[in-house]
């Protein structure tokens, strides 16, 4: 291949990135800066000046063996990016990148289309063999490094004169729409990713904080037996226990519950809402560093004395259950209702022998695949297919918004159903002595395609409600001990998932000083 120079070979890796792999930004940008002759000159500005930027930030880390590897990947990384950003709406921040570096290969496989291997082609794969087949002419290291300050001293200039040429724009851009920010692509996805690392190296040698030291259980006449079901992204305003118009929770609807209409989860994605609801820190003062490093009601329920299992149908228990009993079922040799896929309802197999074998009190957290996408399709099996015509497609975008609530309602359907044979399988063990209950609340929500948006983990400030607003029902055997009446009056209050860790421990009788009654939905006074 003809000789190159390392300036123009970062110039042309800059446009194109600029061009074709920043689709999203632009589309963000032009909704608040419209085509036309008066934004038009501050848009073009927006182009030179990502492109200045990107010629900036390769020309400092690009030197003899390093820009090679570094256009590649970011050539491959922004092809792959722009697909999602794109396709599903969604923006790539710490809290993605979190959910993303714990997603499984089934979850991965789920999110594969021809779609994404074009764009990782064609955006990605096919430029990077062109910097990888240029022969580049870098001279001797100190004409390389008079090339880089011109560089740098240009770009500086550069900036600074399309600053300085439409500082108005610029400073309502900066300061008011930080949300268009997030879609360049990849610088906020390339930072995120630094700063996770950067959290993730930081948190290795810190000590475990040990909390509920003093916890121990009142004395009481029944054994407890609570089940307590994660949810998978499912939405509050798609049951129909909240109003939905379709018929989603018909085997629900039958039973003596309690269904909590309003309530909020700590955040946009399993990897953080999971540890954040067992946590002892509320969503204002919850990190993920704080839940790795910090037990949570399930230590100190197991501390009192309560025997804790936890049985997970879904990626993992994203660190929630590391020092408990943990069971995985997403394989044929340990669950044994499977067909596409391994369903919840095997969890359910063999559970009545694992209560009966011990007289301690008992919480088992049953965490589901339920309504992960955007394979909606799969998440049940074929006979409750109920609402047609329903999206069978993992590309979303291919199908109908009302295709894509089909297929995501008959997945609600299936969850209806798992969470009545729970019930089923308490009322069983009820008797003179034992007490049982059931608690389900989903982790985070979904959109659907509204406004463009499909899936979850946009950030918590700009997420719709269909992603922070989350169902929650509890059911209890006839036998155990509340206050029906003034139960049923704290319905229709605002709820979150900061009040599952008081919660828990209160159904267990739990006093410690880390119990606060008034964050317990069951036993704390009407507000």
């Amino acid at each position: 291949m003809k000789n190159i120079t390392s300036f123009t070979l970062i110039l042309l890796a800059s446009l194109w990135i600029v061009f074709f792999d920043n689709v999203a930004f632009f589309e963000q940008l032009t909704n608040v800066y419209p085509l036309g002759l008066e934004y038009a000159p501050f848009l073009l500005s927006q182009v030179i000046f990502l492109v200045a930027i990107f010629v900036l930030l390769f020309t400092l880390l690009g030197w003899h063996y390093t820009l090679k590897p570094i256009l590649i990947f970011m050539l491959l990384l922004t092809s792959v990016q722009n697909y999602f950003m794109v396709t599903y709406n969604i923006l790539v921040d710490k809290t993605m990148i979190e959910n993303v570096m714990q997603t499984n290969g089934a979850e991965a496989m789920d999110l594969m289309s021809v779609k994404l291997l074009l764009y990782f082609l064609f955006l990605g794969l096919f430029p990077s063999l062109f910097v990888w087949r240029s022969n580049i002419v870098y001279g001797s290291f100190k004409q390389l490094l008079w090339h880089k300050l011109k560089v740098f001293i240009g770009i500086i200039l550069l900036v600074w004169l399309l600053l300085f040429s439409f500082s108005k724009h610029y400073t309502s851009f900066f300061r008011e729409h930080k949300v268009v920010r997030f879609y360049i692509n990849p610088l906020d996805g390339f930072f995120c990713f630094a700063s996770y690392i950067k959290e993730q190296f930081a948190n290795q040698n810190i000590p475990l904080e040990k909390i509920g030291l003093d916890a121990k259980q009142a004395k009481k006449e029944k054994r407890n037996i609570v089940i307590m079901v994660v949810g998978e992204a499912t939405r509050a305003d798609h049951f129909a226990l909240n109003g939905y118009e379709k018929e989603t929770n018909p085997l629900l609807s039958k039973e003596d519950i309690f269904n909590f209409s309003k309530v909020s989860s700590c955040g946009t994605t399993t990897a953080v809402s999971v540890p954040c609801m067992f946590s002892l820190y509320k969503k204002s003062d919850y990190s993920s560093s704080k839940g790795k490093n910090s037990e949570n009601v399930l230590d100190v329920l197991n501390r009192a004395g309560v025997e804790v299992l936890w049985r997970d149908n879904n990626s993992d228990s994203k660190g929630v259950a590391t020092r408990l009993d943990y069971v995985s079922y997403k394989n044929k040799s340990v669950n044994s209702i499977c067909d596409v896929e391994c369903r919840d309802e095997g969890m359910l197999v063999g559970l009545e022998k694992v209560i009966s074998r011990s007289k301690k009190d008992i919480i088992i957290v049953l965490h589901q695949m339920g309504n992960h996408g955007p394979a909606y399709y799969k998440r049940y099996p074929k006979a409750f297919e109920k609402f047609t015509p329903a999206c069978h497609n993992n590309q979303l975008e291919a199908c109908t918004q009302e295709e894509i609530a089909n297929a995501y309602d008959n997945a609600l359907l299936y969850s209806d159903y798992f969470l009545s044979k729970v019930i089923a399988l308490l009322k069983k063990q009820e008797n003179k002595t034992t007490q049982t209950a059931m608690l389900y609340v989903a982790d985070h929500g979904e959109s659907l395609g509204e406004g463009g948006l499909y899936l979850h983990g946009l950030p918590y400030f700009m997420a719709p409600d269909a992603q922070t607003h989350v169902p929650m029902v509890i059911w209890f055997s006839q036998n155990y001990q509340i206050n029906r009446e003034q139960l049923k009056q704290k319905e229709d209050e605002k709820w979150s998932q900061d009040n599952l860790f008081s919660t828990l421990l209160g159904l267990f009788s739990i006093e410690s000083q880390v119990y606060k009654k008034e964050d317990d939905i069951v036993n704390s006074e009407v507000r």
